[in-house]
C-alpha cells in the first residue's frame, strides 16, 4: 500500500507539472489526425482522418474485446461488503433493468471474496460470504445471459491483504477455469517491487492454457506506461490510478487517460478505471459528463453503482442508447481532446472518429460558470467548407443539417454536450488528408 501511495504522490506532480505547461495557451488544438508522441505500433495511415482501415496497434489475440468491455464492478459501491446474495441480486437488477440488452453483460466480484489458500494451495472463497462458491454463482450468472469476473493481484497479497496470485498464476487461471469465470481483474499490491512488465505476461500465459477464453483486464494503476506494452498481454490496462466519486477525481482521470488514445484499439483498451454515476459525489450534470468522456475515450463501461437501487437520473444515463454505441462503435478509434480555450483552458473540445465516416465530438465545460463553446471544423480535420449535420446525443434530435465552418452551443457548468458529426463528403475525398499539422499540435 505505501508503494500505491509513492505512486499516487508522482502521479499528482505530473498532473500538476502538466497542467502548468497548458496555461501557457490561450487555445491549444490538436487535431485528430496527429498521433501521440512515439506511436512506434501506429499503421501508416494513422494520419487520415477517414481512411482508418490500418488503424490500431498489435493486441493480445484471444478474440475477445473487439469493443470496450461493459458490465458492473463491486468495488466502488461496496468495497469488501459483497457477499453471493449482492452478486446475484446485481444480476438480477441488470436484467430487470433492461441494462443487460444494452451491453452491460459483465458481473465482475472485486477484491474480499477470497479468504485463504487450503493444503492444496489452491484459493477458497469466504465460506461466509459466499457459501455456496464461486462456481455455483457462475452457474446463476450464466443462466441470466451474463458473465461472471473475480479478481486477483499481481502480488503476494491482495490490495485488502488476502492471498494474491504472484508465482501461482498456472493453478490460480486453471481453478478460475474450471469455476467458469470468464474475467480477471489483476490488481498491482503487494508486488515485491517486480516491475510490471515481468509479473503481468506470466497470468496471460496461464489465462491462455487454461483452456477457457477469459478476459484479462490488467490493473498496474499507469505505474510502468502500460499503453505501451500491454497490447501483446492483456484486453485492458488501467493508465491511471484508482478515481473517487469526485469531479476533481474524475477530470483528472480523463486527462491522464488522454495521454494514450493512440494505443488502445479492437483487443485492447485504456482503462481511466471504473464508473462513478450514480454513487452521490457528483451533480447530474457531472455524471453526464463523465460517462460521455468515457464513451467518447473508448474507456471499459463498468458501473459502480448499487444498480439494485438506482435513481431515474442515473438510469437515464447509463442507459443512452447512443452515447453507448460511441463507445462501441466497431472501428474502435478512441477520441481524445483535440482544443482547449480559456485562461485555464477549461472549455474544452474532445473528439473522435467512428464507423460510416461520421465524428463524434463533445463540449466539456469544466469551469464554474454556463458558456457557449465552439467546435471548428480545423480541430476536426475537416476543410472549413464541408457542410456537416450534426445529432443531439442527449437531447436525441438532429440540431443541425448544413453547418459549415464551425458548431457552436451553450454549456452549463461542468456539464458536456456529445454529438455525432456526418460530413457530406464526395466518395473519391474520403480516404484524403484534409488538415495540415497545426503549428501547436504537439503532445
Amino acid at each position: 500500500m505505501m508503494a500505491k501511495r509513492k505512486i499516487t504522490l508522482s502521479l499528482c506532480t505530473l498532473v500538476l507539472t502538466l497542467s502548468a505547461v497548458s496555461l501557457a495557451f490561450a487555445v491549444r488544438v490538436v487535431p485528430l489526425t496527429q498521433p501521440h508522441e512515439k506511436p512506434t505500433f501506429l499503421r501508416p495511415t494513422f494520419n487520415r482522418i477517414f481512411d482508418t482501415s490500418m488503424y490500431g496497434i498489435l493486441q493480445l489475440d484471444n478474440g475477445l474485446a473487439q469493443t470496450p468491455q461493459m458490465g458492473w464492478n463491486s468495488w466502488n459501491f461496496f468495497a469488501c461488503n459483497i457477499n453471493e446474495t449482492v452478486i446475484k441480486e446485481t444480476a438480477d437488477a441488470l436484467v430487470s433493468t433492461g441494462l443487460a440488452d444494452l451491453g452491460y453483460v459483465y458481473v465482475n466480484i472485486d477484491d474480499c471474496w477470497c479468504q485463504t489458500r487450503n493444503s492444496e494451495g489452491q484459493l477458497v472463497p469466504d465460506p461466509k460470504t459466499f457459501p455456496s462458491g464461486i462456481k455455483a454463482l457462475a452457474e446463476y450468472i450464466h443462466g441470466k445471459g451474463l458473465k461472471l469476473g473475480i479478481y486477483s493481484d499481481a502480488g503476494v497479497f491482495t490490495c485488502q491483504v488476502r492471498p494474491g496470485s504472484l508465482y501461482h498464476e498456472n493453478d490460480d487461471a486453471k481453478l478460475f477455469a474450471s469455476w467458469d469465470v470468464d474475467y480477471l481483474k489483476y490488481d498491482n499490491c503487494y508486488n515485491l517491487g517486480i516491475p510490471p512488465k515481468e509479473r503481468y505476461p506470466p497470468m496471460r500465459e496461464a489465462l491462455n492454457s487454461s483452456g477457457r477464453t477469459i478476459f484479462y483486464s490488467i490493473c498496474e494503476w499507469g505505474v510502468d506506461d502500460p499503453a505501451l506494452w500491454a497490447g501483446k498481454v492483456g484486453n485492458s490496462w488501467r493508465t491511471t490510478v484508482d478515481i473517487n466519486d469526485s469531479w476533481a477525481s474524475m477530470t483528472t482521470i480523463a486527462d491522464l487517460n488522454d495521454k494514450w488514445a493512440a494505443y488502445a484499439g479492437p483487443g485492447g483498451w485504456n482503462d481511466p478505471d471504473m464508473l462513478e454515476v450514480g454513487n452521490g459525489g457528483m451533480s447530474y450534470q457531472e455524471y453526464r459528463a463523465h460517462f460521455s468522456i468515457w464513451a467518447l475515450m473508448k474507456a471499459p463501461l463498468l458501473v459502480g453503482c448499487d444498480v439494485r437501487n438506482m435513481t431515474a437520473e442515473t438510469f437515464e444515463i447509463l442507459s443512452n442508447e447512443e452515447v453507448i454505441a460511441v463507445n462501441q462503435d466497431p472501428l474502435g478509434v478512441q477520441g481524445r481532446k483535440v482544443s482547449v480555450s480559456g485562461t485555464d483552458g477549461c472549455y474544452q473540445v474532445w473528439a473522435g472518429t467512428l464507423s460510416g465516416h461520421r465524428l463524434t465530438v463533445a463540449l466539456w465545460n469544466r469551469c464554474s460558470k454556463a458558456k457557449t463553446i465552439t467546435v471548428t471544423w480545423e480541430a476536426l480535420g475537416l476543410q472549413s467548407s464541408i457542410s456537416v449535420s450534426i445529432r443531439d446525443l442527449w437531447e436525441h434530435k438532429e440540431v443541425a443539417v448544413d453547418a459549415v465552418s464551425s458548431f457552436s452551443a451553450r454549456v452549463d457548468a461542468h456539464d458536456c454536450r456529445m454529438y455525432i458529426l456526418l460530413p457530406r463528403l464526395p466518395l473519391r475525398n474520403i480516404a484524403q488528408p484534409l488538415l495540415k499539422k497545426h503549428p501547436l499540435n504537439k503532445r
